[in-house]
């Protein structure tokens, strides 16, 4: 492996702790529908393949119809925007890890499947101290993690080529996604998954800790 010049970096599970934010603004949307919420602990399977997929797995099965998920998509996404930064907040040991590369001179990017405008907006309140080269998002029309092609457009704006990057990540998501763009899969526990979900799809690394990273690349 040579010497990564590139991390891309998933978000929610990754760099921010938002688990509470998410599961609170989901839970009172299943309140006002008249819907039995769920425990914090469940929301680490819900989450990680954007707002819509997460409203599907939270709705009793017999309300699983498209009229009813666009509707509870909508208040959802409106409880969230008002109240997305309440309890969120940078996992420990992040800030380092982003100085550490910054101070290495290794590329920074953002690949999530949150909406874009929340994507932006939890980088520029959380993380706005560091350069990114790119923070990507889910954009109607353009195809969401695992597809790799948020991967590819950051190779290409960095002008480098697979080898040259690490995918930073907490879900089978995310792992595929960096298997199939042929980047470096590397798995942390801090986040919403577990060791065996990340080994089952494609962690070559698995890291407890961000500063852990900055060793893999010193090693590379």
């Amino acid at each position: 492996m040579r010497t990564p010049r590139l991390v891309i970096f998933d978000l929610d599970g990754t760099l921010l702790d938002s688990l509470e934010d998410l599961a609170n603004s989901a839970n009172a949307m299943l309140v006002e529908a008249g819907f039995r919420p769920h425990d914090l602990g469940s929301y680490r399977h819900f989450v990680g393949n954007g707002a819509r997929n997460l409203v599907e797995r939270i709705l009793p099965e017999t309300a699983r119809e498209p009229e009813i998920i666009d509707r509870c998509l909508r208040r959802y996404l409106s409880i969230y925007g008002e109240r997305w930064d309440e309890r969120s907040r940078s996992y420990d040991g992040i800030p380092e890890l982003l100085d550490g590369l910054q101070a290495r001179q290794v590329e920074l990017a953002v690949l999530s499947n949150k909406s874009q405008e929340a994507t932006n907006r939890c980088i520029e309140r959380f993380f706005g101290d560091w350069p990114w080269l790119r923070v990507i998002g889910q954009r109607e029309g353009h195809p969401r993690k695992p597809d790799p092609a948020g991967v590819f457009e950051i190779l290409g704006a960095a002008g480098l080529e697979a080898g040259d990057a690490v995918f930073l990540g907490d879900t089978d998501t995310d792992m595929q996604t960096a298997v199939a763009a042929g980047v470096l899969p590397v798995g942390v526990l801090w986040g919403f998954r577990e060791r065996e979900e990340l080994e089952k799809n494609g962690a070559r690394r698995i890291i407890g800790k961000p500063v852990d990273l900055l060793g893999i690349l010193d090693l590379a």
